[in-house]
């Protein structure tokens, strides 16, 4: 058996996000179909560094499946791209030992939150930014940043709806906010994310650039676990999974 590791990369608009599911267009699906048709109808299972969901996109997402089919890595990405639609592409494709895990192996993940922050919307970016027209502090989200940078339990920041078990502790090493012009971009490098938790963190930062809470507000939240005290989960086209990093 052969082990197959792929960075891909998709536009998520037009899916129902990663995960397989009954009679909606996923990533996984399109991967699959593509690999069951090389594989001539045998089904090949592929598995991914995490999920994303509806709408979210993927600048490097990973994954891995497994084969019996012996296939040089250039020869697997030509033909793997040439049965994909044009919305879902792999970048790259190596080999690797079969004790490596496109999940269990990953040691940082890094996402990427863009805010289109101008009165006026602007169609073209409407799939790929989140259009909020409101003033924000730029200086007071950047110091609430800070606050989330380090080790914290993020249960308040956690879907309702997640399902991980064990600990919510998760240990952010950069969480920053950028303003280029009209655009607002975030970026969140840390050890692991829970369900929702980008989402959730920037829709925070948001309320406190518009004065709606206080920077003083992020050790509070962190202290209280408890997601009810939270507002809204953003809305997904805004966020990309930006790249993933494992041992070398």
């Amino acid at each position: 058996m052969q082990k197959v590791k792929c960075i891909i990369t998709y536009d998520g608009s037009g899916f129902a996000g990663f995960q397989i599911q009954p009679k909606q267009r996923t990533v996984q699906g399109e991967l699959e179909k593509a690999l069951t048709k090389i594989h001539k109808g045998s089904h090949i299972r592929v598995h991914p560094s995490g999920r994303t969901d509806t709408g979210v996109h993927a600048k490097r997402q990973t994954i891995h499946f497994e084969t019996s089919y012996d296939i040089p890595e250039v020869n697997w990405k030509r033909a793997i791209n040439t049965l994909l639609p044009s919305d879902l592409h792999v970048q790259e494709v190596t080999l690797v030992p079969t004790s490596f895990h496109a999940r269990y192996d990953v040691v940082e993940k890094e996402y990427r939150y863009y805010i289109w922050n101008a009165k006026e919307p602007d169609v073209f970016k409407r799939n790929y930014y989140y259009q909020f027209p409101y003033h924000l502090d730029i200086e007071a989200i950047q110091r609430a940043c800070r606050q989330l940078e380090g080790a914290h339990d993020f249960t308040a920041f956690s879907s309702a709806k997640a399902t991980t078990k064990g600990s919510k502790e998760r240990t952010l090493y950069q969480v920053t906010c950028e303003k280029h012009g009209s655009e607002l971009e975030f970026i969140f490098r840390g050890s692991g994310f829970l369900y929702n938790m980008v989402r959730i963190i920037v829709g925070v930062l948001l309320d406190i650039g518009q004065g709606r809470r206080e920077t003083a507000d992020i050790a509070a939240l962190l202290a209280s676990k408890d997601r009810r005290l939270v507002g809204e989960t953003i809305p997904p086209q805004g966020l990309y999974l930006w790249d993933v990093k494992y041992e070398e």
